[in-house]
């Protein structure tokens, strides 16, 4: 039988500024450990620290742009285009103008999974 997922769960973000994400599909909020799909809300000038995730990510941004910074350069992805990251590549996030955008990563997100850079580096 098909399952409702009625509401997503609201998941604290990393960063320098509040970004929102809603996650409908994870450990959080169905208890999926093989694929996690979030709605991000993103304000402008937001950045995360670095990180070396052990997952592949898709992100499918619907409004405004995404950078992803990566070893050698950097990539805006903007509305109605996605970008795929590989597991163990360093990359950062950060929405200079303001973004709305999905994330889905396999297998699920997970907060010692990403390996977040340290301060500093």
């Amino acid at each position: 039988m098909p399952r409702l997922i009625e509401a997503p769960t609201r998941i604290e973000a990393a960063g320098n500024k509040p970004k929102l994400i809603d996650e409908f599909v994870g450990r959080v909020n169905t208890g999926h450990a093989t694929v996690s799909v979030a709605r991000m809300q993103s304000p402008p000038g937001w950045v995360e620290p670095g990180q070396t995730p052990e997952f592949e990510e898709i992100t499918l941004v619907l409004e405004g742009r995404v950078r992803v910074e990566f070893e050698g350069g950097a990539i805006d992805v903007g509305p109605g285009q996605a970008l795929i990251t590989s597991p163990g590549e360093w990359i950062r996030y950060s929405t200079p103008e303001g973004a709305s955008y999905i994330a889905v990563c396999l297998p699920a997100f997970a907060p010692d999974t990403v390996h977040r850079d340290t301060e500093g580096g």
